[in-house]
Protein backbone atom coordinates (compact mmCIF):
# COMPACT_ATOMS: atom_id res chain seq x y z
CA UNK A 1 0.00 0.00 0.00
CA UNK A 2 1.14 3.82 -0.85
CA UNK A 3 2.18 5.91 1.81
CA UNK A 4 -0.27 9.01 2.07
CA UNK A 5 1.11 12.23 2.87
CA UNK A 6 -1.34 15.20 3.46
CA UNK A 7 0.23 18.16 3.07
CA UNK A 8 -0.41 22.37 2.95
CA UNK A 9 -0.22 23.52 -0.75
CA UNK A 10 1.31 26.78 0.29
CA UNK A 11 3.64 25.86 3.49
CA UNK A 12 3.89 21.87 2.97
CA UNK A 13 5.58 20.30 5.87
CA UNK A 14 9.06 19.68 6.33
CA UNK A 15 8.69 16.02 7.93
CA UNK A 16 5.89 15.48 5.66
CA UNK A 17 8.38 16.18 2.65
CA UNK A 18 11.55 14.74 4.19
CA UNK A 19 9.52 11.46 4.12
CA UNK A 20 8.60 11.34 0.97
CA UNK A 21 11.79 11.77 -0.81
CA UNK A 22 12.95 9.41 1.74
CA UNK A 23 10.46 7.01 -0.25
CA UNK A 24 12.21 8.49 -3.81
CA UNK A 25 15.85 7.73 -2.40
CA UNK A 26 15.29 4.27 -1.87
CA UNK A 27 14.16 3.49 -5.15
CA UNK A 28 10.48 4.45 -4.75
CA UNK A 29 8.02 5.96 -7.25
CA UNK A 30 5.87 8.69 -5.95
CA UNK A 31 2.20 10.76 -7.85
CA UNK A 32 3.16 14.64 -6.54
CA UNK A 33 1.07 17.70 -7.28
CA UNK A 34 2.69 20.03 -9.78
CA UNK A 35 1.51 23.96 -11.31
CA UNK A 36 -0.28 21.59 -14.03
CA UNK A 37 -1.82 18.30 -12.73
CA UNK A 38 -0.46 15.41 -11.11
CA UNK A 39 2.78 13.11 -12.30
CA UNK A 40 4.59 10.61 -11.68
CA UNK A 41 8.41 10.64 -10.02
CA UNK A 42 11.04 9.04 -9.21
CA UNK A 43 15.29 9.11 -8.68
CA UNK A 44 16.85 10.34 -12.34
CA UNK A 45 19.15 6.54 -12.40
CA UNK A 46 16.45 4.23 -11.07
CA UNK A 47 15.53 2.07 -13.78
CA UNK A 48 12.70 0.34 -11.89
CA UNK A 49 10.32 3.15 -11.43
CA UNK A 50 11.21 4.06 -14.96
CA UNK A 51 9.73 0.58 -16.30
CA UNK A 52 6.87 1.28 -13.86
CA UNK A 53 6.00 4.10 -14.99
CA UNK A 54 5.98 2.81 -18.53
CA UNK A 55 4.13 0.16 -17.39
CA UNK A 56 1.50 2.54 -15.42
CA UNK A 57 0.44 5.13 -18.44
CA UNK A 58 1.61 2.18 -21.14
CA UNK A 59 4.37 4.36 -22.74
CA UNK A 60 6.51 3.16 -25.98
CA UNK A 61 10.22 4.03 -26.65
CA UNK A 62 9.60 7.53 -28.07
CA UNK A 63 7.76 9.45 -24.93
CA UNK A 64 9.58 11.86 -24.29
CA UNK A 65 9.98 11.98 -20.13
CA UNK A 66 10.94 14.88 -18.61
CA UNK A 67 13.49 16.11 -15.55
CA UNK A 68 11.77 18.22 -13.44
CA UNK A 69 14.27 20.85 -12.11
CA UNK A 70 14.07 23.84 -9.11
CA UNK A 71 16.39 25.92 -10.96
CA UNK A 72 18.15 27.13 -13.94
CA UNK A 73 21.49 25.91 -12.28
CA UNK A 74 20.42 22.40 -11.93
CA UNK A 75 18.67 22.78 -15.75
CA UNK A 76 21.60 23.65 -17.53
CA UNK A 77 23.39 20.27 -16.55
CA UNK A 78 20.99 17.68 -18.28
CA UNK A 79 20.35 19.94 -21.72
CA UNK A 80 22.11 22.24 -24.00
CA UNK A 81 20.90 24.96 -24.29
CA UNK A 82 21.71 28.19 -26.29
CA UNK A 83 21.58 31.92 -25.70
CA UNK A 84 18.50 32.86 -27.68
CA UNK A 85 16.72 29.60 -26.59
CA UNK A 86 17.69 30.35 -22.87
CA UNK A 87 15.96 33.74 -23.32
CA UNK A 88 13.12 32.62 -24.81
CA UNK A 89 12.29 29.83 -21.51
CA UNK A 90 13.52 32.53 -19.17
CA UNK A 91 10.98 34.37 -19.87
CA UNK A 92 8.11 31.96 -18.90
CA UNK A 93 9.86 30.00 -16.59
CA UNK A 94 9.45 29.15 -13.89
CA UNK A 95 5.35 28.19 -14.76
CA UNK A 96 3.55 25.66 -16.87
CA UNK A 97 5.95 24.73 -19.79
CA UNK A 98 7.79 21.89 -20.46
CA UNK A 99 10.82 22.20 -23.22
CA UNK A 100 12.67 19.55 -25.01
CA UNK A 101 16.20 20.32 -26.21
CA UNK A 102 18.83 17.83 -26.89
CA UNK A 103 20.39 15.86 -23.53
CA UNK A 104 23.96 16.41 -21.84
CA UNK A 105 25.50 12.88 -21.38
CA UNK A 106 24.46 13.53 -17.44
CA UNK A 107 21.42 11.88 -18.68
CA UNK A 108 20.74 8.09 -18.42
CA UNK A 109 20.84 6.86 -22.10
CA UNK A 110 16.94 5.21 -21.21
CA UNK A 111 15.70 8.55 -20.48
CA UNK A 112 16.48 9.75 -24.41
CA UNK A 113 14.55 9.58 -27.16
CA UNK A 114 15.70 6.86 -29.57
CA UNK A 115 16.48 8.94 -32.70
CA UNK A 116 16.69 12.72 -31.54
CA UNK A 117 18.38 12.07 -27.99
CA UNK A 118 16.36 14.66 -26.30
CA UNK A 119 14.66 15.10 -23.45
CA UNK A 120 12.13 17.43 -21.58
CA UNK A 121 12.75 19.69 -18.90
CA UNK A 122 10.67 22.32 -16.72
CA UNK A 123 10.99 24.79 -13.70
CA UNK A 124 7.69 24.11 -11.82
CA UNK A 125 6.03 27.36 -10.11
CA UNK A 126 4.54 25.31 -7.76
CA UNK A 127 5.28 25.79 -3.58
CA UNK A 128 5.31 22.31 -2.85
CA UNK A 129 7.68 20.75 -5.79
CA UNK A 130 10.33 23.42 -5.11
CA UNK A 131 10.27 21.74 -1.05
CA UNK A 132 10.38 18.37 -2.79
CA UNK A 133 12.85 19.13 -5.06
CA UNK A 134 15.61 20.68 -2.25
CA UNK A 135 15.27 18.08 -0.66
CA UNK A 136 15.96 15.78 -2.85
CA UNK A 137 19.13 17.90 -4.44
CA UNK A 138 18.07 16.53 -8.16
CA UNK A 139 15.43 16.63 -10.83
CA UNK A 140 13.12 14.54 -10.31
CA UNK A 141 12.49 12.08 -13.75
CA UNK A 142 8.61 12.66 -13.85
CA UNK A 143 5.91 12.09 -16.14
CA UNK A 144 2.39 13.19 -16.18
CA UNK A 145 -0.21 11.07 -14.04
CA UNK A 146 -2.47 10.25 -17.31
CA UNK A 147 -3.49 6.45 -17.15
CA UNK A 148 -4.13 4.58 -20.49
CA UNK A 149 -7.57 5.41 -22.30
CA UNK A 150 -8.62 7.90 -20.43
CA UNK A 151 -8.78 11.92 -21.53
CA UNK A 152 -7.69 14.22 -18.19
CA UNK A 153 -4.98 13.36 -15.69
CA UNK A 154 -6.14 12.42 -12.37
CA UNK A 155 -6.67 15.59 -9.87
CA UNK A 156 -7.17 14.44 -6.43
CA UNK A 157 -4.77 12.98 -4.35
CA UNK A 158 -7.51 10.80 -2.29
CA UNK A 159 -8.38 9.17 -6.08
CA UNK A 160 -4.87 8.39 -6.95
CA UNK A 161 -4.74 6.59 -3.48
CA UNK A 162 -7.37 4.45 -3.85
CA UNK A 163 -6.55 3.64 -8.35
CA UNK A 164 -2.82 3.35 -7.44
CA UNK A 165 -3.03 2.01 -4.39
CA UNK A 166 -0.23 -1.10 -5.24
CA UNK A 167 1.05 0.91 -7.98
CA UNK A 168 3.02 3.80 -6.47
CA UNK A 169 5.13 3.69 -3.17
CA UNK A 170 3.55 6.93 -1.60
CA UNK A 171 1.05 9.93 -3.28
CA UNK A 172 1.88 13.32 -1.72
CA UNK A 173 -1.62 15.49 -1.91
CA UNK A 174 -1.87 18.88 -1.47
CA UNK A 175 -5.07 19.70 -2.77
CA UNK A 176 -6.40 19.80 -6.69
CA UNK A 177 -4.21 21.48 -9.32
CA UNK A 178 -6.14 21.50 -12.56
CA UNK A 179 -6.52 18.68 -14.97
CA UNK A 180 -4.85 20.23 -17.79
CA UNK A 181 -0.97 19.28 -18.48
CA UNK A 182 1.90 21.23 -19.01
CA UNK A 183 2.38 23.06 -22.66
CA UNK A 184 5.39 21.57 -24.19
CA UNK A 185 7.76 23.29 -26.24
CA UNK A 186 10.20 20.96 -28.83
CA UNK A 187 13.20 23.07 -29.25
CA UNK A 188 15.25 20.19 -30.59
CA UNK A 189 15.76 21.45 -33.84
CA UNK A 190 16.78 25.15 -32.65
CA UNK A 191 13.97 27.18 -33.54
CA UNK A 192 10.33 26.09 -30.62
CA UNK A 193 7.49 23.82 -32.12
CA UNK A 194 4.48 24.08 -29.94
CA UNK A 195 4.20 19.56 -29.83
CA UNK A 196 1.23 20.47 -27.36
CA UNK A 197 -1.33 23.03 -25.98
CA UNK A 198 -1.67 23.24 -22.25
CA UNK A 199 -1.80 25.29 -19.20
CA UNK A 200 1.16 27.88 -20.05
CA UNK A 201 0.26 30.54 -22.96
CA UNK A 202 2.14 28.94 -26.48
CA UNK A 203 1.41 32.36 -28.13
CA UNK A 204 4.59 33.65 -27.80
CA UNK A 205 6.13 30.33 -29.11
CA UNK A 206 4.24 30.41 -32.41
Amino acid sequence: MARYFDVHPHDPQPRAISQAINIVRDGGLIAYPTDSCYALGAQLGNKDALDRIRTIRQLDSKHHFTLVCRDFAQLGQFVNIGNDVFRSIKAVTPGSYTFILPATKEVPRRLLHPKKKTVGVRIPDNRVVQALLAELGEPLLSSTLLLPDEEDPLTQGWEIKERLDHQVDAVVDAGDCGSQPTTVIDFSSGVAEVARYGTGDASRFE
